[in-house]
């Protein structure tokens, strides 16, 4: 099992100062964040993108992709390609981040790139339903 699905954080979000509600505290993973369920992980997926859109003006897939997955760690511009094929979704593409149809398949696309695997569409809803409570 991967990382990520151990810690229950499918887009292997790294530890910060940011919280997020369903966060294990302590992690017992010095590197990364834990969640008490993928769901709560999805939803964390979700805020984090939404926050890109809102606080740091990224609008487009690219954009949020190279910052959730930076050239200094990753084969950026293959991540972005492998999502934006798995979801038709162009990477000049602006995006409406509280849009379901939209962020679903984002979401399941990162878990795959971080994680290796398909990700549970029914885990990824259960995340954009905790995203949409308040």
């Amino acid at each position: 099992m991967s990382r990520g699905l151990k810690n229950c954080n499918p887009g292997n979000i790294r530890q910060s100062k940011s919280r997020y509600k369903g966060e294990v505290r302590p992690s017992r993973d010095p590197a990364f964040k834990q969640f008490e369920s993928l769901a709560w992980g999805y939803r964390a997926i979700f805020m984090l993108l939404h926050t890109y859109r809102t606080r740091h003006n990224l609008r487009t897939l690219a954009e949020m992709i190279a910052r959730w997955a930076p050239p200094t760690e990753n084969r950026t511009d293959a991540y972005i390609r492998a999502v934006a094929r798995s979801t038709g979704i162009a990477p000049d593409e602006p995006l409406d981040t509280l849009d379901r149809k939209t962020m679903e398949p984002i979401a399941a696309a990162i878990s795959r790139v971080e994680n290796g695997i398909p990700a549970d569409r029914r885990e990824v809803e259960r995340g954009w339903e905790l995203f949409e409570k308040p």
